[in-house]
């Protein structure tokens, strides 16, 4: 793909020509297909996916040759803003038209493999063939091998501080294709629109950018490596991550060195939020489960999101019929076990008992009676009522995971 420089102590490629990488329409075209998987809204410019593929040729062959003359420019941002499960709070993102959604996913396919190849084993968030899975059965080894002292961190406002100048110089370590630095610098700076009002960001990457997790996952490369070096059990997910340690002076250690590395770095960690604790007697959350007294369990955060999303579909004013409502269900209690199914027993009964009400107190409204579901309900619509309706079983989907996996 171009040649390579080498340095005095290791063999580490630099790469000078890639925007012919970028440019051609054949990877304009995977670039597209990856962003009409994941559809999404249309940006300030109001073409949504479908209206983009009317014109797909024309529209491809206007980007490829935009970028090759290097007259493309990204449009701004449109702003939106999501609710955070479990708070009143609002998280803001940014959603870029369907054209810089593509430019951005085929620099990302020209890009990913460069760092990919250097980046530390330990970091599992946005990267091919790594998930949360990965990450969490990380964090059950090293809690079982005694690594039980935990840093548990947290950045603020991580891919809103980012500074400009330093994750591009990262990315120019490898990378020295002016035009390609210069892509990803407009990226970095593209206008924001939130309602009238519009601002150009001066640090940080917007949230919603395809290009973004890559470039976070740069950013926070040498902290990852700097901890592996040091002999810290460091597991990172995007932004979150905990150190695992055998000792409070380790872990003391650990804080310290993450404390001196991010402030070095212009970013910060959260003054109430990042902690040293001990996992034998207390607890700490990591991509969405809750870690305590040597089992897990969804935290809070993730309970009440899922209960949100039942409530909304179990709704007693609700005119659908029940297996309607049941079917409607069922994907989203399939979707919670398959990512919460190494959860305690417990969780799953009580949570089965709690969906069983819901519907209960449905039922109980068509028969024109207040209040929910509890009481003399259990022999008018028993367990097995349910079963017989299809309506999937958390508790039993769970006993037959651990037949499946003690065999």
């Amino acid at each position: 793909m171009g040649r390579m420089q080498h340095s005095a102590r290791r063999v580490t490629p630099k790469w000078f020509s890639l925007m012919d990488k970028v440019h051609p329409e054949r990877t304009l075209l995977a670039a597209y297909s990856r962003v009409a998987a994941n559809d999404g809204a249309a940006g300030v410019d109001h073409v949504s996916v479908s209206m983009f593929e009317d014109r797909l040729e024309a529209n491809l062959q206007d980007l490829s040759d935009d970028l090759r003359t290097g007259s493309y420019r990204p449009q701004a941002i449109r702003r939106h803003y999501i609710p955070k499960p479990g708070s009143q709070e609002q998280r803001p993102l940014g959603i870029p038209t369907v054209r810089d959604r593509v430019v951005q996913t085929a620099l990302r396919l020209v890009l990913e493999p460069i760092f990919e190849r250097d980046f530390a084993t330990h970091s599992y968030g946005f990267r091919p063939g790594q998930g949360c899975k990965d990450g969490l059965r990380r964090v059950e080894e090293r809690l079982k091998a005694g690594y039980t002292h935990v840093v548990d961190a947290d950045l603020k406002s991580y891919f809103d501080t980012i500074p400009h100048d330093r994750l591009l110089a990262l990315v120019a370590q490898k990378v020295s294709d002016g035009k390609v630095l210069k892509l990803i610098d407009a990226f970095l700076h593209q206008g924001v629109l939130d309602g009238l009002a519009e601002w150009t960001p001066e640090q940080g990457t917007p949230q919603g950018a395809v290009i973004s997790p890559l470039l976070s996952n740069i950013y926070l490369d040498p902290l990852d490596h700097l901890m592996a070096g040091s002999g810290f059990a460091m597991v990172r997910y995007a932004d979150d991550f905990v150190i695992l340690c055998r000792s409070a002076e380790d872990a003391a250690r650990a804080l310290e060195t993450v404390q001196e590395w991010t402030a070095s770095a212009g970013l910060t960690l959260h003054p109430t939020k990042t902690r040293v604790i001990d996992a034998t007697t207390e607890s700490f959350d990591f991509l969405g489960y809750r870690f305590e007294g040597g089992t897990r369990r969804p935290r809070p955060k993730s309970l009440e999101k899922f209960k949100e999303s039942v409530r909304a579909k179990t709704k007693r004013t609700s005119g659908e019929s029940l297996s309607m409502i049941i079917a409607t269900l069922n994907p989203t209690l399939r979707g919670w076990f398959e990512y919460f199914k190494h959860s305690h027993k417990w969780t799953f009964e009580r949570l089965d008992g709690w969906l069983r009400m819901r519907l209960r107190s449905l039922l109980r409204r068509r028969n024109r009676q207040k209040g929910r579901g509890r009481g003399i309900d259990h022999q008018h619509w028993p367990n097995a009522f349910f079963a017989d309706q299809g309506l999937f079983s958390l508790k039993r989907a769970h006993e037959l995971a651990r037949q499946s996996s003690l065999r």
